[in-house]
């Protein structure tokens, strides 16, 4: 009788360590875990257009604002979408004097991607989850100059990393740097085949992401 027993206590040890694992290698179901970063930093902007003797035409740096959205699809794996917005100067670069202003640009920024997260590491006594990003979009700018007023709309691909850091149990601190690589759409502005070169715009940012 004794035997029995113990028996079967170690068949339900080891039925309730099987069904663990199990269900902590499943994925979890679409539409159950969500992550919104509400976040600001500062946008970097790369050159549009590089011109004999070292002249060139970028953006000036500024801050930017935005919103990203996650969804679980896996453990590990999540997808996002992200809308941001930047605004400042369209600068003309000129060797030995600087940048000078030409026209005012405000440039919204949306995409959608996969996140991965990395395993969590601890520094200092705190926990960190580093993440890694990679997607796909559009950057709309608006440039504006007196009354002249136009768009123009260019495909960039998208890689970010940063980390969490936990702040509870469904809150935490996000950092991030974000890389929007692309080509200026001097076509959609000018009508004129220019071709840009390919810019990398760098936004660093800060955030409060909020897990339901």
């Amino acid at each position: 009788m004794r035997n029995s027993i113990v028996v079967l206590g170690v068949a339900a040890i080891v039925a309730s360590t099987s069904a663990a694992a199990a269900q902590s290698t499943a994925p979890i179901a679409s539409g159950t875990a969500f992550e919104l970063t509400p976040y600001a930093g500062y946008m970097i902007f790369g050159d549009y257009l590089k011109g004999p003797l070292g002249t060139s035409i970028s953006n000036a740096p500024g801050a930017i604002y935005g919103v990203q959205l996650g969804m679980k699809i896996y453990p590990n794996v999540s997808l996002i979408g992200n809308v941001g917005y930047s605004s400042s100067d369209v600068t003309a670069g000129i060797p030995f004097l600087g940048g000078y202003s030409i026209a005012h640009s405000s440039t919204l920024l949306y995409d959608g991607g996969l996140q991965l997260d990395l395993p969590v590491t601890t520094a200092s006594g705190f926990a960190l989850k580093p993440f890694a990003q990679v997607g796909a979009g559009a950057m709309r700018y608006n440039i504006s100059e007196s009354i002249v007023n136009t768009t123009a709309t260019n495909f960039a691909a998208n890689f970010g990393v940063g980390a969490d850091l936990a702040l509870g149990q469904s809150m935490g601190l996000r950092l991030m740097a974000k890389d929007y690589v692309g080509k200026f759409d001097f076509k959609d502005v000018t009508e004129l085949d220019v071709q840009g070169q390919t810019a990398h715009n760098w936004a660093l940012s800060a955030g409060l992401r909020f897990n339901f």
